[in-house]
């Protein structure tokens, strides 16, 4: 679709971003191509903007606002504003006069924020604030009738109304109403007494049937107890009947003895699994059912509620029944299986017959119709009272949203921090402003990793108020040579509290240039350390084995000596080649390095760092430029619609480094610095020597001072 209106674009984070300087850009947002769009949605939750307003814009309550529902919002805004650039306002509260009352929606609207004005008892005020339409909201909001269509149980006036309300919100569960409560709705009502009028009608099939209720009011117990057993009596007699086949599979019919010996061994209790899956009673051909005696433990307690009622009203004081019996029970009970398979209205069933027949009996329907009514009454109050929180929230929010959504413009001007930037991290001598709340880092990793920044995952606690938070703070210039999990910091939040920080995790990626020129020598640094770490700890233990040779030739003196260890020769010699070659590399370097006229050697050396730090650089360099705030963001539940580079400039802006301030004065006297000794002084007038031998053995001393040195 043609765009009408005019757009105007600011580059920022290396592509063109929308500029919404006034309220007709703001107007016009349904003419712009959703592909010039920064982010396509964000959550409601885990950033710095109200989230009563995102849940008012979120209209399908999915927990993320998308374009749809900006696009709806800002339409609807901008239909009940006189000026869309009243929005640019911001947080300044909503006058009265710019609302556009020339349609019959802004005039209601209107009128209804004066009667909300007037109940505060502000009746001449000129303009109207969110605090405002938040207290004439709970006043309105807490009252039984809100206009929401559902009326909780205290908006009944006798407790045999209230009693019902109370059981269909527990028979069908209830609905929450704007006050928070829990009540019930005329569906829910409807729903109720229709399950109330089916139950009623299904058991009165069954009055004055004795087939269907052979036993009364008590089938529906025995009943139970039959189907409970169904399966285990059917599969004891049907064993039975295989035993009298075959005698020989008598043993495996009652489970072998290896299977009671695996169950022995643990802790046994009568309702375990392996109990519960062995035969009611001990199989034998043709025998009948025992009722009271060697029962099967799991199933003692449903063959006594069994045999007490069913059996017995129906065969007498029977302490075993035969399979024979068994049919004719099953039988007796087989009309009543056809009819409970008809069964309507289970979910009253709990109430009890004649409960739930003198509900019906009652006027508690009509009641309740009639409460649901009166509330529905409210709802032309209620929706205005709604609709005037909503237009003073997004007279207020709106603006700030659209800058964070459509495009990034807070982010990257740096003069407010963006709704995802939930505080500040110090940590390292360092003040890290581009820090999110993260609720599962390590999921979140995965896909922040992609960004190419280096990002510290920190699990931050109030003690005072013990408080956990975790967040993702992105280190943008510096070095890490001092970063690592287990490392301690302070989070300011945006409200300025104070939360003690602690390093959890790290995604490791270059920081700065300057990081990426002396990495390989402080690498270096590392390895040569780890090395003379290494062969320290190896001469250690030669000198330890030398002391543990001299005390034993000691212990055992005057006796054969022990056994003196033999030098390899082969070792040697290939030592001495190893350090024959090492030196003439050596040496080769440093007769070059002479050879040089002396005004070249420094750009030597500028050249051997060159050939060193470059290809660190270069690598560096291309991930730095390549920085992306989308996977951060999107690993936060954000659809980030551009590529929105974190340049080596603008990271700079993001990650304080700590500065003397201007002006400050230093005493470089270090009362605990090392002190200096004989031997460094010994060690340098030998390099000064050395130095000084290798000018003179090379001829760059005569070189440079020939009537001084000439051999």
């Amino acid at each position: 679709m043609q765009s009408r209106h005019t757009w105007r674009f600011f580059r920022a984070g290396g592509f063109d971003q929308v500029r919404l300087d006034t309220g007709a850009d703001i107007a016009a947002l349904d003419q712009l191509d959703q592909k010039l769009w920064v982010a396509l949605s964000c959550p409601t939750r885990g950033i710095e903007f109200d989230a009563q307003t995102l849940d008012l814009i979120d209209t399908d309550k999915d927990g993320r606002v998308r374009v749809p529902e900006i696009l709806a919002a800002t339409a609807w805004t901008c239909r009940l504003l006189a000026n869309p650039d009243e929005l640019l306002k911001g947080a300044k509260p909503l006058p009265l006069a710019a609302i556009n009352d020339a349609t019959p929606e802004g005039k209601e609207l209107l009128a209804s924020a004066r009667r909300i004005l007037a109940k505060l008892g502000k009746p001449d005020a000129t303009e109207i604030t969110v605090e405002d339409t938040a207290d004439i909201t709970q006043l309105f909001w807490k009252t039984p009738f809100n206009g929401d269509g559902i009326v909780p149980a205290d908006a009944a006036e006798d407790a045999e109304t209230r009693a019902v309300i109370e059981q269909i919100i527990a028979c069908l569960g209830g609905e929450v109403d704007r006050s928070g409560q829990t009540g019930v709705n005329q569906a829910k009502v409807d729903a109720f007494f229709e399950a109330a009028t089916a139950y009623s009608d299904w058991m009165k099939r069954a009055e004055g049937d004795p087939a269907i209720l052979p036993l009364g009011a008590a089938t529906l117990a025995a009943a139970a107890t039959v189907r409970d057993l169904q399966a285990k009596v059917d599969d004891f007699f049907a064993r039975g009947r295989l035993a009298a086949f075959d005698p020989r599979a008598l043993t495996a019919l009652n489970r072998e003895e290896k299977e009671y010996l695996a169950i022995a061994a643990k802790d046994l209790t009568i309702t375990a699994a392996e109990v519960a899956g062995f035969p009611l009673a001990q199989v034998e051909a043709g025998k009948a059912l025992p009722l009271v005696q060697g029962l099967n433990p799991a199933w003692a307690g449903a063959v006594a509620s069994f045999r007490r009622l069913a059996v017995v009203p129906l065969l007498g004081d029977c302490t075993s029944i035969t399979e024979a019996q068994w049919a004719e029970v099953r039988a007796r009970f087989a009309a009543h299986e056809v009819w409970r398979a008809t069964q309507a209205g289970e979910s009253v069933e709990s109430l009890g017959l004649l409960h739930i027949r003198a509900i019906l009996a009652g006027r508690a329907r009509e009641t309740i119709t009639a409460l649901i009514a009166k509330d529905m009454a409210f709802g032309g109050a209620a929706d205005a009272l709604a609709d005037v929180t909503r237009l003073v929230r997004y007279h207020r929010d709106l603006q700030r949203l659209l800058v964070n959504f459509v495009n990034f413009r807070d982010f990257y001007g740096r003069k407010e921090k963006a709704v995802f930037q939930v505080g500040t991290l110090f940590l390292d001598q360092r003040s890290c402003d581009l820090c999110l709340q993260v609720t599962d880092p390590a999921r979140h990793a995965t896909m922040a990793g992609l960004a190419g920044a280096y990002l510290v995952y920190c699990d931050c606690v109030r003690k005072s108020t013990r408080e956990t938070l975790s967040i993702v703070a992105a280190f943008t210039d510096g070095d890490s040579d001092n970063l690592m999990v287990g490392r301690n910091g302070i989070f300011y939040d945006r409200t300025g509290r104070d939360w003690d920080a602690t390093i959890t995790r790290i995604v490791d990626n270059p920081i700065s240039i300057r990081q990426a020129v002396w990495a390989p020598y402080k690498k270096f640094a590392r390895m040569v350390e780890e090395q003379v770490v290494k062969r320290a700890a190896t001469a250690d233990a030669e000198t330890q084995a030398n002391l543990q040779s001299t005390a034993t030739s000691v212990a055992f003196a005057g006796r054969s000596e022990p056994p003196k260890p033999k030098f390899d020769i082969g070792t040697i010699a290939a030592l001495g080649v190893g350090l024959g070659a090492i030196g003439g590399i050596v040496g080769g370097f440093v007769s070059g390095f002479m050879a040089l006229t002396w005004w070249k050697m420094p750009l030597a050396l500028l050249g051997v760092m060159a050939a060193i730090s470059t290809p660190s650089v270069i690598l560096a360099w291309s991930k730095l430029r390549k920085r992306n705030l989308g996977p951060i963001l999107d690993a936060n539940g954000w659809a980030v619609n551009a590529k929105a580079r974190i340049n080596i400039p603008f990271g700079r802006s993001l990650t304080g480094v700590a500065q003397l301030p201007p002006g400050s004065r230093r005493d470089l006297t270090d009362p605990y610095a090392e002190k200096k000794s004989g031997r460094c002084v010994a060690i340098l007038i030998v390099l000064l020597a050395a130095l000084a031998w290798a000018l003179w053995r090379f001829g760059t001393l005569a070189y440079l001072a020939p009537s001084l040195f000439r051999k």
